[in-house]
């Protein structure tokens, strides 16, 4: 695996494997990679000739400074976890390499209520960094496929239609969120967990799955109570359990005319905050 922190380098080696058409798979990351990051490059390596992985911390998607300090590093572990895997490239700029002409850089993207609802509600301004940050490295990195994790979905949603806006040629690739034995989405922020409230934490994806096995029998609005009821019962603080259209995000009206449905649920356990969702439709 090679590393690399300059632009122009890795354009550079890029436009030579492009040249031999050899196509190019991408996976952006902030680092404390851990399985299901690590899943999102073993499907590049199978579907694409050159694995290209990125670590950056993006300071433009934190709301609040004293988060951006604590985000985890762990350099080394995650450049051996990347080889382990068969990473090709491994891109770990600094910020003035991402932003030349500074972070304050307008978007000509225009989200509609996609980053308003959700997640969006909650972290004001975190998806427009997430879009500055993404639309960013694909331009530096212009690969054929870019592989993002299915556990941020309205992150998935929202660059979802910022290829579509911006017409880029790059295939948007899903992979499934990866789960602990207890059915605990992988996460960097696990780690921080109490001992009680990791025992706890699987309850959420329990929810999402009875949601699911509910869809047909009870309406909506009762699923979405229920389950905030009982993960509040269990001392765990949630701050939404929404069932919306996997593809507008919008509330579901009537169950039986969507085509698409996904549960998407953001969690306090403790000071460590949780996001999960599930496919229900």
């Amino acid at each position: 695996m090679i590393i690399i922190r300059e632009v122009e380098l890795l354009q550079s080696i890029i436009s030579a494997q492009v040249q031999e058409q050899r196509t190019i798979g991408f996976t952006p990351t902030m680092g404390a990679l851990h399985t299901g990051h690590l899943s999102l490059v073993a499907k590049s390596k199978k579907a694409t000739d050159v694995s290209v992985c990125s670590i950056f911390v993006n300071p433009t998607q934190f709301n609040e400074a004293s988060d951006l300090e604590k985000y985890p590093q762990t350099p080394q572990a995650d450049i051996q976890a990347l080889e382990s895997v068969g990473c090709d490239l491994l891109f770990c700029p600094s910020v003035a390499e991402v932003y030349p002409d500074g972070t304050n850089q307008p978007s000509a993207i225009n989200l509609g209520h996609l980053d308003k609802v959700l997640e969006g509600a909650f972290r004001p301004g975190h998806f427009e960094g997430v879009v500055q940050v993404v639309s960013r490295l694909l331009d530096i990195v212009m690969p054929d496929q870019l592989f993002m994790g299915q556990k941020d979905y309205q992150q998935l949603a929202i660059i979802r239609e910022m290829i579509r806006q911006q017409d880029r040629k790059v295939r948007l690739i899903m992979g499934e969120t990866v789960r602990e034995a207890d059915g605990l989405a992988m996460s960097s922020r696990n780690v921080r967990l109490t001992e009680d409230f990791r025992l706890k934490a699987p309850v959420i994806h329990q929810m999402l799955q009875q949601a699911k096995a509910s869809l047909l029998t009870d309406t909506v609005n009762i699923i979405e109570q229920r389950s905030l009821q009982k993960l509040e019962a269990i001392g765990l603080q949630p701050e939404y359990f929404s069932i919306v259209d996997g593809e507008t995000l919008r509330p579901i009206e009537e169950v039986k005319k969507a085509k698409s449905i996904v549960a998407c649920t953001a969690v306090w356990a403790g000071d460590v905050r949780l996001i999960d969702n599930l496919i229900l439709r």
